[in-house]
């Protein structure tokens, strides 16, 4: 492939273009990290909080805007990162996550000469001599790669039984482009690791590198193709589902020939309509056919966005639904251990039995609360959690007064804030399924109700489970013997500390409020003497000027140490 036949937009990176590229990406968000250093961190603490309230949606949006700019002009791994953010309802201000919809639709595609001589590249012959024809057009242009409508030659269609495939090929120069905004990620990601609101609750360098190596999968179309067929092989007994044949002749690490399943995407209501199917009957089979990959399978599509999933009618009267779920793209694929996938099923339950305590203990068990945590305020603010807001949907969360949320929050907001909330290794992925998947629900029936389908998923689950219920009540018992057998001598060892003066009851609440007024009672004193040093200077300073400056110099002091005490908890 000669580089003067491809257009400067798609040819491989050289070593200046990959400079600015990494660059660019420093610099931008070096500056956004010290604007929100400077309007979260410093701000409130010299009184000015009320500023920051205010112009915070306006700096979200621009933030938002500018992202978007960036990941458009540049393309690779951060239009990935645009479209991980724009899935995070739970956390990111709309705000962001509008500004950042749809950021796939807008990547630029390849000029189809730059297409045909990597292919040819890969699959060692002319196009016209491996498939019958091939549309210039893309069907869809990614970040990645990009896919054009094709057809396999007779003895390869007689072979396989297909006819019509997809080419999925690679953006030229696509590896060097991820390996420099990886570099670039890496080095953003050690500076975050050094603020201790993010570190304390996540590795972002562990955050960064699982990042990195299913971006890195993701340009491997030979590993999406083994993926492909072991989520086939998952659902091969289900009837719910139906995923692309491989044409492996034709594929190679980057360039990969499927069966052309396309048909209504998910999220097209009037075409759904069209074929006499009900959108909001697809909500709860998609919400339950996702909740199979993470719970039961641990093998799951970790990029479900609509443009990743169709709906594919079917003719067969004796089928219970007129159609199935087709899953496309298998590059970006996540995995849950058997101990996590262990702990989410009892988060799945504990959730839809309104358990508080039971979701503590299902939360610490998957790893996302450390095990030194002291859980018994959190447990009783899930508690008031459910109580008020359980089983509420979407649209009824938005009616409620704002009002209840903030009172919420500051009740247990300082708990929250507290604990010490860590995101374990595979997380990411899981959170940004879960995500796209109650956006997609929501866009099929505004009204969907996650609830609807947890509380039958989780009642599946819990039968399950009782299937060991043997081994669990021999294991409980083998628990409360040992509990009873140790009981003696700690009745003992408690009295002893009762006698002794020595026992210590500790309320984390009470502690944080003392702290508090602890902090404020020192910067009350250190105001005060700043105030001091600074009015007396300013009377001494008639009569001797060089005792008055040295005081009010000396005022600095106090005045810092008043802005900054009880900075550390």
């Amino acid at each position: 492939m000669a580089s003067t036949s491809l257009d400067s937009s798609v040819s491989v990176p050289g070593a200046g273009e990959t400079r600015a590229r990494y660059r660019r990406i420093l610099r931008f968000a070096a500056w956004h990290l010290a604007v929100a250093w400077w309007f979260e961190l410093i701000l409130p603490r010299i009184g000015l909080s009320k500023i920051a309230e205010r112009t915070r949606t306006k700096r979200m949006r621009r933030f938002a805007q500018r992202f978007h700019v960036l990941a458009v002009d540049l393309g690779g791994l951060m239009i990935k990162v645009g479209q991980f953010m724009s899935s995070r309802l739970d956390v990111l201000p709309p705000e962001i996550t509008a500004e950042l919809e749809g950021l796939q639709d807008e990547v630029p595609p390849v000029p189809f000469p730059a297409i045909r001589a990597l292919a040819e590249e890969e699959l060692g012959a002319p196009l016209g001599q491996v498939f019958a024809s091939v549309e210039e057009t893309p069907i869809a242009a990614a970040s990645l790669g990009q896919a054009h409508r094709a057809r396999l030659l007779p003895l390869d269609a007689a072979d396989t039984g297909l006819d019509s495939v997809v080419l999925k090929v690679q953006r030229p120069g696509i590896d060097a482009i991820v390996d420099v905004d990886l570099a670039a990620l890496r080095k953003v990601g050690g500076w975050l690791s050094h603020v201790r609101f993010v570190s304390s609750r996540a590795n972002m360098p562990a955050l960064v590198e699982e990042f990195g190596q299913t971006s890195l999968e993701e340009i491997d179309y030979l590993q999406e193709a083994a993926n492909a067929e072991r989520f086939a092989t998952d659902f091969a007994d289900d009837d719910k589902v139906t995923v692309p044949d491989v044409v492996w002749e034709r594929t190679t690490r980057r360039v990969l020939t499927l069966e052309d399943v396309t048909a209504i995407k998910i999220t097209d209501a009037e075409a759904l309509l069209a074929a006499g199917i009900d959108p909001a009957k697809v909500a709860p089979v998609f919400a339950s056919v996702m909740f199979d990959q993470m719970f039961t399978n641990g093998f799951f599509h970790a990029d479900p966005h609509p443009g990743n999933i169709f709906i594919t009618p079917i003719d067969d009267p004796t089928a219970e639904r007129a159609w199935k779920l087709t899953f496309i793209d298998f590059g970006m694929m996540g995995e849950v251990p058997p101990k996590t996938r262990s702990g989410l099923r009892k988060l799945l339950i504990a959730a839809a039995a309104r358990d508080g305590k039971g979701l503590v203990a299902a939360i610490s068990d998957v790893g996302v609360l450390a095990t030194s945590a002291d859980t018994a305020e959190l447990e009783r603010a899930m508690t008031a959690l459910f109580g008020r807001f359980g089983g509420m949907g979407f649209a009824e969360l938005r009616e409620v007064d704002p009002r209840e949320f903030r009172e919420f929050a500051v009740e247990f907001g300082d708990v929250v804030r507290s604990l010490p909330f860590q995101l374990p290794e595979n997380f990411l992925l899981i959170i940004r399924a879960m995500s796209l998947t109650s956006g997609v629900c929501s866009s099929l029936d505004a009204t969907f109700n996650l609830w609807d389908s947890v509380e039958p998923y989780a009642a599946k689950l819990l039968r399950d489970e009782r299937g060991n219920i043997v081994q669990d009540v021999g294991k409980q018992a083998l628990d409360a013997a040992g509990v009873a057998l140790r009981l003696p001598k700690r009745v003992d060892g408690l009295i002893t500390r009762i006698e002794d003066g020595s026992l210590s009851v500790k309320s984390p609440r009470l502690e944080r409020q003392v702290a508090q007024l602890h902090r404020t009672a020192q910067r009350l004193v250190s105001m005060l003497v700043f105030g001091a040093l600074l009015i007396a200077g300013a009377v001494v300073r008639v009569d001797d000027a060089v005792l008055g400056s040295v005081l009010m110099i000396a005022s600095v002091v106090p005045l810092l140490h008043g802005l900054w005490a009880g900075r550390r908890r």
